[in-house]
């Protein structure tokens, strides 16, 4: 009877384990670094470890960044500009300046598209 029970609790051990696993939330989307703009891509990687990923994303205007996610982030903007930003809240213009920060703490999706006249440069720090 004992080992009966512990086949049966070592059952539901595995079941629960699956089940939460298969529960965990899944993004299809592509990376910063994966989505690119027309099959070009937009960031490169400056640094990676095992806790921080760095990427470097370069928008000349009127390139964008295909619809992709972000996980937990940090971004510095080294040149600003004007975007127009597509994500879960609609679409809007934004003048992104020169020295401004970004940030979030759960995972993102949106589309951006450079609409100003000028490079517009990030930083975005990644952690893993």
């Amino acid at each position: 009877m004992i080992k009966f029970y512990k086949k049966i609790s070592l059952g539901l051990v595995l079941c629960l384990g699956m089940l939460t696993l298969s529960c965990k939330h899944k993004n299809d989307l592509p990376d910063p670094l994966e989505a690119g703009w027309k099959g070009n891509a937009v960031c490169e990687v400056l640094e990676e470890n095992k806790e921080l990923r760095v990427l470097k994303c370069t928008f000349e205007p009127g390139v964008g960044h295909e619809k992709h996610s972000h996980d937990p982030h940090f971004g510095y903007t080294l040149t600003g500009g004007k975007f127009r930003i597509t994500d879960a809240t609609g679409t809007r213009e934004v003048n992104v300046p020169t020295g401004s920060s970004f940030s979030n703490d759960e995972i993102i999706s949106h589309e951006v598209l450079n609409i100003g006249e000028t490079t517009a440069v990030f930083l975005i720090m990644e952690y893993k």
